[in-house]
Parts: C-alpha cells; sequence; structure tokens
C-alpha cells in the first residue's frame, strides 16, 4: 500500500523523532539516560539555566556531543536519505539536535529544534558549525570574544519561524507522510500529520510504540525504522 502510493506521489514529507537515532544509540532525551549527574534535562535546557551558569550547561551539552560523534546512520537514515534521491519532492523535518541525517547523505535537513553542532554567540549573533567532541574549551566563545550557546532551541523559546512555516507548508501539499520514531508529544510537531491527513495525504507511523497518533493514522507500521523503511524502499 505505501510503495504503491509512493510510486505516483508528487511530494512526500518524513517528520522524525527520537527513535531514528536511538536505533543508532543515541541517549534519549526522557530516557533511561536523561538524567546527567543530578540533573534532568529540562533544568539544563532553558535559557535561564544557561545565564546562570554557562559552564554546566556546556558541560552537559559536551558530553552530549561526545554520546553523538560515537553514533553512525543506522539504515532507517540511509533509507530516507534514498528517498530524498526518488523522483518525488521530499521534505525531511526532524525534531532531532543530532546532524546524523545529514551524515547519512539527506539534504536539507529542516531541523524544527536545531542541531547540537551549531554555536550561536550571544553577543553578535554569529552561527557557526564547530563538529569537535570534546570541544577545546568550555565555555566556547566566538571570535568577537562574545560567549557562544548551543544552536538549539531551548525550553521556552520560539522555534525557527522560517523552518516551522516550511514544514508546515509541505505538510499541507503532501501526498504521503511519514512518522517515523516521533512520540507525537511534542507540539507544534505533533501537529504536522494531522495537517498533512486533513488536505488527503496517506499517514503512515513507523514506531514500536503506540503514540497519540497511533488511532488516527491510516497505517500504523509496528517496527523499527531501520528494518521497516529499507522493506518499504524495497517494494518501491
Amino acid at each position: 500500500m505505501v510503495a504503491e502510493k509512493l510510486r505516483g506521489a508528487r511530494r512526500v514529507v518524513a517528520l522524525t523523532g527520537a527513535g531514528v537515532s536511538a536505533e543508532s544509540g543515541v541517549p534519549t532525551f526522557r530516557g533511561a539516560e536523561g538524567l546527567w549527574r543530578k540533573f534532568r534535562p529540562e533544568e539544563l535546557a532553558t535559557p535561564q539555566a544557561f545565564a546562570r551558569d554557562p559552564v554546566l550547561v556546556w558541560e552537559w551539552y559536551d558530553w552530549r556531543r561526545q554520546k553523538v560523534a560515537a553514533c553512525s546512520p543506522n539504515d532507517g537514515h540511509r533509507a530516507l536519505a534514498e528517498l530524498g534521491r526518488r523522483s518525488f519532492a521530499f521534505d525531511l523535518v526532524t525534531q532531532n539536535v543530532d546532524g546524523i541525517h545529514r551524515l547519512a547523505g539527506s539534504n536539507p535537513v529542516w531541523e524544527l529544534h536545531g542541531s547540537l553542532w551549531n554555536l550561536r554567540c550571544t553577543a553578535c549573533s554569529r552561527n557557526r558549525e564547530d563538529r569537535r567532541a570534546p570541544l577545546p574549551s568550555i565555555p566556547p566563545r566566538c571570535e568577537c570574544g562574545g560567549l557562544e550557546r548551543p544552536g538549539v532551541v531551548w525550553f521556552g523559546e520560539s522555534l525557527p519561524s522560517n523552518v516551522l512555516a516550511h514544514a508546515f507548508e509541505v505538510a499541507g501539499r503532501a501526498d504521503v507522510f511519514l512518522v517515523v520514531g516521533t512520540s507525537a508529544l511534542v507540539h507544534p510537531a505533533a501537529s504536522l500529520p494531522e495537517v498533512a491527513g486533513e488536505q488527503g495525504a496517506l499517514v503512515v507511523e513507523v514506531n514500536p510504540e503506540l503514540t497519540p497518533l497511533s488511532g488516527l493514522v491510516d497505517l500504523r507500521l509496528a517496527g523499527l525504522s531501520a528494518a521497516i523503511l529499507p522493506r518499504i524502499l524495497d517494494a518501491l
């Protein structure tokens, strides 16, 4: 059913979440490894925490960067990258900040929550990519001398308006919408499949766990993305 719909599709959109990267060994934000030292992510991923103790916040992010740097794309990441090379227009929207979709060859990747590998100066707003892990100094400094922060969206901050607007625009024009490895708990990303479905897209969930979307999608494929997505490609 999915392959048949994909063959006739003009636009396909995939929304990915932490489950895809967990299959590569990336610790999940709220999973068993969510506690770092005595802090929970919700205590550190805020502008207020950074203002109070930028060294502590950066130590946590540097630990996360090192964890991610040891991980590689899995077959789910690679299958999504291959979908991007097919004849239909393809948009990959992710809630993940680990950058593994890019390593797998996906381009462009619409990162709703930013990237661990981007650094933004709090003084001059300059953005730069730095994939060193660990970082040579904590906290990192911009060439202007200003303090740099992780280029991610923290609790209490707005998602990048251009990325969010693009995600909703393509969701409304999708023929097939894949929801892969996301808990469907975090809004506004969790609204994207609903928008696609309202406009007539075939909405397919790929997830080993039940989510709030499971009873609403057109098709639920229970299992890991690294197992299911390559089978969909093989059927094309």
